[in-house]
């Protein structure tokens, strides 16, 4: 048996970065040739298990940036200028841009605007909750206030 290390997944043998043993011949033959996998030496795994460390490093970074991002968020106060009839009803809607131009001058965190979620569209004055996604699946409540525009 000869090892190798896997540079793509393969069904049934393993996921990409891990050590298998296989027939030498397969190696050769079929592995290799398509850049599947390399054999395995010892300076090879030792990269494969650095590479591996600092993908996991810099995904726990990223999660901790997320949270981070959650928590500030979910302590920003939006305040929305938008032109306003009587009885509070705005002339057309607040739209998710205007959301993310907000958040960009509150707290300078660049979004996009479909990253805003709201229940219904904001078409009145006061106070209105808005989620915004930060990463895909986590989302943060952010407190809107739509005032007249003056």
């Amino acid at each position: 048996m000869a090892q190798a290390i896997l540079l793509k997944d393969v069904e049934g043998l393993g996921e990409a970065g891990t050590v298998v043993d296989v027939a030498p011949g397969y190696l050769r033959n079929f592995l290799m040739p398509r850049k599947l996998a390399q054999t395995a030496t010892e300076a090879s795994v030792a990269a494969v298990m650095r590479r591996k460390e600092q993908e996991e490093q810099s995904r726990q970074q990223q999660e901790e940036r997320v949270r981070e991002t959650v928590a500030l968020l979910s302590k920003t106060v939006l305040t929305i200028p938008h032109p306003a009839g009587e009885g509070g009803r705005l002339f057309g809607t607040v739209t998710g841009q205007e959301v993310v131009d907000a958040i960009k001058q509150a707290r300078d965190i660049r979004l996009d605007k479909r990253a805003v979620h709201m229940e219904g569209p904001i078409r009145e004055l006061g106070t209105h909750m808005v989620e915004v996604e930060v990463a895909p699946g986590v989302r943060a409540p952010v407190k809107t206030i739509v005032v007249e525009q003056k």
